[in-house]
Formats: C-alpha cells, structure tokens, sequence
C-alpha cells in the first residue's frame, strides 16, 4: 500500500513536487515545439506562430531551471 502524501517527509514532497513540475515543464516545451512544426510542415496556418511556440518553450525550459527559493518568514 501507498503512504499517504501528508504522512511523507516534507523532504520528500518538495522532492516529488519539484520533479513533477519540471516533467510537467519538459512535456509543455515539447508540445510547443511539435505544434511549431507542424506549424513549418505547412499543416497549419502560419502568422508567427511557430516562432511564438519556440519562444514559450525557450521560456518554460528556463523557468524550469530555477529552483523554488523559499522566500519571506514563514
């Protein structure tokens, strides 16, 4: 049987926060990229959007790099 989420660690539930949204990051990015090629493949109107997709995935992958930094007094 599973442990319950609130009986893990707090250790281990940043842990497995911080690598379920750098998964979710790298599956965005990659979904944006596979819409810009479809978008240079001729199969979609284009107006730019393939550049705009390659952009937000440059983004998200960057803004995955960055850890969370715990800020403030809490």
């Amino acid at each position: 049987m599973f442990p319950d989420w609130n009986n893990l660690p707090d250790e281990l539930q940043l842990a497995l926060a911080h690598e379920a949204l750098d998964r979710a990051a790298a599956n965005v990015a990659a979904q944006a990229e596979l819409l810009a090629d479809e978008f240079d493949c001729g199969n979609l109107a284009d107006h730019g959007g393939a550049e705009a997709l390659r952009l937000f995935a440059a983004v998200v992958r960057i803004g995955g790099k960055d850890k969370l930094i715990a800020v403030g007094h809490a």
